[in-house]
C-alpha cells in the first residue's frame, strides 16, 4: 500500500497532520485529506512539496508567503 503521511510546516518545525492518507485534493478552502475508515479532513493550507519515495506531503499554512 502507498498511503502517505502529511505534515504541516510552520516556523521551522513540522507537525503530523494525518497518516495513512489515500487521497489529497486542493479545494478553495485549503487541502482535503482522506484516509481509510475516517471522514475527510480539511486543512487550511497549501501543498509545499511531495516526496514520493518517502510517501510524505508537506503543507504550509494557506497564508504563508502571501
Amino acid at each position: 500500500m502507498c498511503q502517505a503521511r502529511v505534515y504541516l510546516a510552520n516556523e521551522g518545525s513540522q507537525a503530523l497532520v494525518a497518516q495513512d492518507v489515500i487521497f489529497l485534493e486542493e479545494v478553495p478552502e485549503g487541502v482535503r485529506l482522506g484516509s481509510f475508515f475516517e471522514e475527510p479532513k480539511l486543512v487550511r493550507a497549501r501543498v509545499a512539496s511531495v516526496d514520493f519515495l518517502k510517501h510524505t506531503v508537506i503543507l504550509v499554512p494557506a497564508d504563508a508567503g502571501t
